[in-house]
């Protein structure tokens, strides 16, 4: 992280500096529509302060994921994030008074001046969303109010995270064990299934305690969403979320309508997994429960790094000599450390390379973790060389493509080269897992939103009961057909984050089927796959990403995408039966 800033002091005097230069933003109110100069003036420097912002954010947040009991990395970065929404107060009269100058005069402008004209999307998007923007001190309001509207989702988090505490489970060593949602799924991984019903239900209990605070804390959020899409003038919340990526509801109705179409796919695969594990009846609490040995095929990082570079050697030589160099030039932290962020992540800004957090454990898995945040990276780094900082960051629609088809890519290399069944079973399974957790049940979860969403639209309060019933319904939907669907599964909402960013899991089920599309395509064409892709990839937000897609060769107003990862589960799906 030195890349970013050599020490501390740097960081700090960066902040500083950024605090004092709100000013300079003011001096432009009111003169946006005087000349072309002033316009393109004033559209750079907001394009300074939110790189600088960002930049001073993103360190701060990854010295303290290096260690969370650093209380100084906590403070820089409440410190960021307070100059962060600083500066959107201080610029949010630009939206409304680029507005007020009107079509003919911007278009003048850029006529008359190249480099204004580099702003086209950006522009042209502003005066798309011409009827959403308010007036300069509505929006001032908005942005001032944006911290306290996003609190349901704060206290949410700090409740489940930190407060909300579970009974221990009585581990498979007859010893107790902590239960936390950390803990939850490896407990449902376990092959006793006492410890999975024990954990399960002890689990939802504890929820069942908040359900009534939980559910007002929801219900606070699907509010908020409410809110701001009535005081933007849309006729509903989910056109508002989607409408930021120009993304007509239909993909979102296709998509569900599509899955829910093929359930019998989901079906086929649980009645698998009730025949591989020997039960009569499948519970809710045995679907994680492993079908096939975990590999025990240890990978140190270099062999991984190894495998990575020849699985993803398909998407052209000029990748490859990228993605090694960003291997060998300090981009990842790789190991676990004593009070370091779990999990992985990429990320970076456009002033610095991209930066990949990993707990690498030497596992199978972990090889295809590399992979997929390698993806993210290399988006970034390719958006980065591309495009100006005003079109670096690529949309959140089309932020899980470039990860997936990496994963997509090397999940197919590492099957194709299995060392014997058990290898290839359990990367099959793995790749049904895949598609089950972000096609089939992030798809369950939108429709969900979309049902919840609708409620509060139409009137209907949302209760505990309202939820719970709601959520339920769907849960037979999905699983009724192979699964005796434990009753407390109806309170899952309640430990479902992702609830609080609304619209946002769909994009989940789209990603990984564009993915699909792109690995298929890329491995079937080769050489002119690759170059529209790595156009994509250096897209950033040049273009709507339903746009930027269609270049690459997916056009997500159809079906096509989503049927192409549902044969690939098929196929996956009638490889494993024969083995098991």
């Amino acid at each position: 992280l030195e890349d970013m800033f050599a020490d501390d002091a740097l960081w700090e005097r960066e902040h500083a500096d950024i605090a004092a230069s709100y000013g300079q933003i003011g001096a432009f109110r009111g003169r946006l529509a005087e000349s072309a100069e002033t316009l393109l003036a004033c559209l750079r420097l907001q394009d300074e302060i939110s790189m600088r912002c960002e930049h001073i954010y993103a360190y701060a947040k990854m010295r303290r994921d290096e260690d969370n009991a650093n209380d100084r990395y906590q403070a820089f970065t409440d410190m960021a994030m307070a100059v962060f929404t600083e500066a959107m107060a201080a610029c949010s009269y630009i939206a409304p008074e680029i507005l007020a100058a009107g079509e003919e005069r911007l278009e003048g402008f850029m006529a008359e001046n190249a480099e204004l004209a580099a702003y086209r999307h950006f522009l042209g998007d502003l005066l798309r969303e011409k009827a959403h923007i308010l007036s300069e001190s509505e929006e001032a309001i908005l942005a001032l109010a944006s911290e306290p509207l996003h609190s349901a989702g704060d206290i949410y988090t700090k409740f489940t995270n930190a407060d909300l505490k579970f009974p221990s489970v009585t581990g498979e060593d007859g010893e107790p064990a902590e239960l936390s949602e950390g803990r939850y799924v490896r407990f449902l991984e376990s092959a006793d299934r006492r410890v999975r019903d024990e954990a399960f239900h002890k689990l939802y209990a504890t929820y069942g305690l908040y359900r009534n605070t939980i559910a007002a804390s929801l219900a606070a959020s699907v509010k908020k969403d409410r809110f701001l899409s009535q005081a933007r003038k849309y006729g509903s919340s989910i056109e508002m979320f989607l409408d930021a990526n120009k993304i007509p509801v239909s993909i979102y109705d296709n998509l569900i309508k599509t899955v829910g179409e093929r359930l019998g796919l989901l079906h086929r695969y649980i009645a698998l997994r009730k025949r591989a594990l020997g039960l009569d009846e499948l519970r809710m609490y045995d679907l994680y429960a492993p079908i096939v040995a975990e590999s025990d095929r240890r990978v140190g990082f270099e062999e991984a790094a190894e495998l990575v570079k020849a699985g993803l050697a398909t998407l052209g030589p000029q990748y490859g000599a990228d993605l090694a160099k960003g291997i060998s030039s300090g981009w990842i932290d790789v190991y676990e450390n004593a009070n370091k962020t779990r999990g992985a992540y990429s990320w970076g800004t456009y002033r610095s390379h991209p930066y990949i957090l990993l707990n690498y454990q030497d596992k199978l898995d972990d090889v295809l973790t590399l992979a997929h945040e390698l993806g993210h990276s290399m988006h970034s780094y390719y958006t980065n060389r591309a495009q100006p900082y005003v079109y670096s960051e690529y949309k959140i629609f089309v932020a899980e493509v470039a990860s997936t088809v990496n994963e997509t890519i090397m999940l197919n290399h590492l099957i194709g080269a299995a060392r014997d069944s058990r290898e290839k079973a359990y990367l099959l399974n793995r790749q049904l897992e895949t598609i089950r957790g972000t096609l089939f049940r992030q798809t369950m979860f939108a429709e969900f939103e979309k049902l919840i969403h609708g409620k509060l639209q139409s009137g209907v309060a949302l209760t505990p009961d309202t939820l719970s019933t709601s959520y339920k319904i769907l849960n037979d939907k999905y699983f009724a057909a192979q699964v005796r669907v434990d009753e407390e599964i109806a309170l899952e909402w309640a430990r479902i984050p992702h609830f609080y960013h609304a619209f946002y899991v769909y994009q989940y089920a789209t990603g990984i089927s564009a993915a699909t599309t792109l690995a298929s395509r890329i491995a079937a064409e080769g050489a002119p796959a690759i170059e529209r892709y790595l156009r994509f990839l250096s897209g950033g937000g040049s273009d709507y990403p339903i746009n930027l897609l269609l270049e690459a060769g997916v056009d997500l107003t159809a079906t096509e995408p989503i049927e192409s990862v549902l044969r690939v589960f098929e196929g996956a799906l009638d490889e494993l039966e024969r083995i098991i």
